[in-house]
Parts: structure tokens; C-alpha cells; sequence
């Protein structure tokens, strides 16, 4: 198991559990998927929070997983569990300690609210490797400004907490020893309200997001899978990562 699942008092509590860095495989993302759908049959469920085992929240995606043939089945994967969580029917709240990087940041992305610790670092380094990061293209401009997704995409480069916290990344910085106990409360807090309410309220905030987040996300799936890693740099970068030496760009 690599998802730690429990429901109290309304809340759910989803722990990444994959040692040392919670590096999303293909089968934690399917993992998380299928809690996500048993979860979401829970007529009385209130908020969801996602947590982490350890000392980093995730240092992102398992890279040897988007080197071909994998990627073509691990992409579409994760997309589409993202936009599970994107969309779950109640409030999610992200505790995020530590690294916070490439696909783990997406999956903090797609939480309500982030609530992170004073040494949390966040960042999409995939544009060191050559590729993008095709949930971050659709979800950072709706959460900090296309700005901020400019920044952090074509960086690459992680960000503090508090930088974050100031793009609007991150919506509370709190002590690292405090930080799912600040997210638990949180989520207690609206776990006090009427579930009907509060799924219509998620249902409304997520009408109201300009522009379709499931086309945004088809369409970066979709270049992703038909365009970038058609490419020499895409698969030059994900194979020197793999056998730890610098990429030789060809910029082709």
C-alpha cells in the first residue's frame, strides 16, 4: 500500500506513503484513483486531506515512468487522477512539508487550500529535463496568474513557502511541526457545515473557474503525449536523468 486511507467525524484522510520522497509511480497514482472513487460513494463526507509520510510531502513523478513505452499509459494516468482530485465533490486540503516538487506539486495544486510548512519548497523542475509539467500548464495560471506559472514553468527553479505563499500559491505557511495539525483543524472546520452544502459550494466554485479545467487539462495530456515526446530533447533529458549524466540538448 502506498496511500494510507482513513474516514473520521467526516473527514477523510488520504497519507502518501512511499519512502523516502513519495515519488508518484504508476501505481500510487492508481492507488490514489481508487481511493478517490470510493470516497467520493460516502454520502457524509466533509473534506479530504491529503498528507505525507516522512520528512517531504514529494519530489514529484517517477521520471524512468515518462521515458517511452510507459508514458503513454502513465500520463493519461495521472491526468486524469488529478482531475479526480480537481474535482472531488467536497474540500480537499493539501499539508505539504518539505519538497514539493514536479507531479507533487500538481497534486497540491489540485487541493481547495495548501497549508504548508516554513521549509516547504515548491517547484516544477521538468523543464531541466526537457519536458513540461502538463497538469501545472493547466492548473498554475488559475491558481497564481499566468505570471506565476511563468515563472515557476520555465524556471524550473523550487520557490520557499512564503513566495508562494505571496503568488497565491499557498493559502497558509505555519510552523513545519504544525502543519497537519493546522490542515486537520481546518478541515474540522468545514466538516462542521451540511455536506449537501458544502459539495454544491465545491460544485459552484468549479462552475465558476473561467474556462473548462477538463479541456485545459485534455489539451495539455494531449500535447504532452503527441508533441513533446515526439521530440529528441524530451526523451534526451528523461534518459540523463535515468543514467545520472548532464543532457545534451538539440533543441529539436
Amino acid at each position: 500500500m502506498t496511500i494510507q486511507t482513513g474516514l473520521a467525524d467526516g473527514i477523510a484522510t488520504l497519507t502518501l506513503d512511499h519512502p523516502p520522497l513519495n515519488v508518484l509511480t504508476l501505481a500510487l497514482v492508481r492507488e490514489l484513483r481508487r481511493s478517490l472513487a470510493g470516497l467520493a460513494q460516502e454520502p457524509e463526507l466533509r473534506a479530504v486531506l491529503i498528507a505525507a509520510e516522512g520528512k517531504h510531502f514529494s519530489a514529484g513523478a517517477d521520471v524512468g515512468e515518462h521515458l517511452p513505452p510507459v508514458y503513454r499509459e502513465m500520463i493519461p494516468e495521472f491526468v486524469q487522477t488529478l482531475e479526480a482530485l480537481a474535482s472531488f465533490p467536497v474540500p480537499v486540503i493539501a499539508a505539504v512539508r518539505g519538497r514539493c516538487l514536479g507531479g507533487g506539486f500538481e497534486l497540491a495544486q489540485c487541493a481547495d487550500v495548501i497549508v504548508a510548512g516554513e521549509s516547504a519548497s515548491f517547484g516544477q523542475p521538468e523543464i531541466v529535463l526537457g519536458v513540461t509539467a502538463p497538469v501545472a500548464c493547466a492548473l498554475l495560471p488559475r491558481r497564481g496568474g499566468p505570471g506565476a506559472a511563468a515563472e515557476l514553468l520555465f524556471g524550473g527553479d523550487a520557490i520557499p513557502a512564503r513566495r508562494a505563499a505571496d503568488l497565491g500559491l499557498v493559502q497558509r505557511v505555519v510552523p513545519d511541526e504544525q502543519v497537519e495539525s493546522e490542515a486537520r483543524a481546518l478541515a474540522q472546520r468545514f466538516a462542521r457545515h451540511s455536506a449537501a452544502a458544502l459539495r454544491a459550494t465545491k460544485k459552484t466554485l468549479l462552475a465558476a473557474a473561467d474556462g473548462p479545467r477538463a479541456d485545459a487539462l485534455r489539451a495539455a495530456q494531449d500535447i504532452y503525449l503527441e508533441e513533446l515526446m515526439e521530440t529528441e530533447d524530451a526523451l534526451e533529458g528523461l534518459h540523463s536523468f535515468v543514467e545520472k549524466r548532464s543532457p545534451s540538448w538539440r533543441h529539436r
